[in-house]
């Protein structure tokens, strides 16, 4: 059973981020963006090559199952474009969903 990682993410300044949420962005087996662009230029920032998904209000029904199905065998990062995933995105509804399977939910 894979954790969901919710990674808060520099609100302006990109150089505003804790070590340990880029160490959670290497290392998680997909990282699942808001918006792909904004989250692409913090990885790029920091040389993070970790496969990126989108997960946002218009493709949240097709895409939670899948990342349902990648946290059965790995680890995935939530990231929003600024501040923490879950408050004002579609977040939280994974992050209910990973709970009723049994995931652990992490906040970074």
């Amino acid at each position: 059973m894979g954790t969901l990682y919710l990674v808060s993410t520099p609100i302006g300044n990109l150089e505003d981020i804790t070590l340990r949420a880029l160490r959670v962005l290497r290392d998680v087996d997909v990282i699942a963006a808001e918006d792909t662009r904004h989250t692409g230029k913090l990885l790029k920032r920091y040389e993070i090559t970790t496969k990126l998904t989108s997960y946002h209000e218009h493709n949240k029904e097709a895409r939670e199952e899948r990342l349902l199905g990648i946290l059965e065998g790995g680890d995935l990062a939530l990231v929003s474009d600024a501040g923490t995933p879950g408050l004002s995105d579609p977040g939280f509804e994974l992050v209910q969903a990973a709970l009723e399977r049994g995931h652990e939910v992490t906040s970074i």
